[in-house]
């Protein structure tokens, strides 16, 4: 039974939750604001966190990198329609997802089964096979469905390797910037949107429709196997 921390004000949704989520056999806990949500995380660590950014006594950024402090377990923020700066501020702080306030519990439920499934130990997988190519990132090699090379720059192949280990999870943009260019490039922002049209170009079936590789507005990218 997997334990989710719940850390939200508003009472309501947090009753919500508790009661949602503990019919679905989760052992839930919640909290009403950062303070208690890091103490109870403290004594009985969970294995995933819902995090509310709009908390009474700080922001849900500081109980992210609270957690971020000691513990890898996933972390999905909730937060208001309006509130991209901080969706961008909590990712970068060392959050996992997001759900936008307000949300359908199935959306919910279908983000926390697929944080918890990459939070599993497992293997990482050596190729990845899609309908339309197959990346081995063992080679460094990519190849269409009918099995012939697809050629990428040297850039281009990072930024798909980067998304690639991370499959159907929000990497922030800092993120991206970081692992293909360095810490210097962190606000590089245009140079994501060039080199990501030219891997659509190259991958996706209908590039002005991406299938594969999906843009986050403002937030980031998630590559879809």
């Amino acid at each position: 039974m997997s334990r989710i921390l719940v850390v939200d004000d508003d009472d309501q949704l947090r009753r919500a939750l508790r009661i949602n989520l503990s019919a679905r056999k989760y052992d839930v806990s919640t909290a009403a604001d950062g303070t208690s949500a890091l103490t109870t995380a403290g004594h009985t660590p969970p294995d995933l966190a819902l995090v509310d950014l709009g908390l009474p006594d700080m922001d849900g950024v500081d109980v992210v990198r609270g957690l971020r402090g000691w513990t890898s377990i996933p972390i999905i923020i909730l937060s208001a329609r309006d509130d991209q700066a901080g969706k961008v501020q909590a990712l970068d702080a060392g959050a996992d997802d997001y759900v936008t306030k307000p949300f359908g519990l199935d959306e919910l439920l279908a983000r926390i089964r697929a944080a918890l499934r990459r939070a599993a130990p497992h293997p990482e997988a050596a190729e990845i096979t899609t309908a339309d190519f197959t990346i081995d990132l063992g080679a460094k090699r990519l190849t269409s469905a009918a099995g012939t090379d697809i050629r990428l720059t040297p850039i281009e192949w990072r930024m798909l390797e980067a998304l690639a280990r991370h499959p159907d999870k929000l990497v922030a943009q800092k993120q991206l910037l970081r692992e293909v260019w360095g810490p210097q490039y962190e606000n590089e922002t245009g140079y994501l949107r060039v080199h990501l049209a030219n891997l659509r170009r190259k991958l996706e079936p209908d590039p002005g429709r991406p299938r594969y590789l999906i843009t986050e507005p403002g937030i980031g990218y998630r590559f879809t196997p």
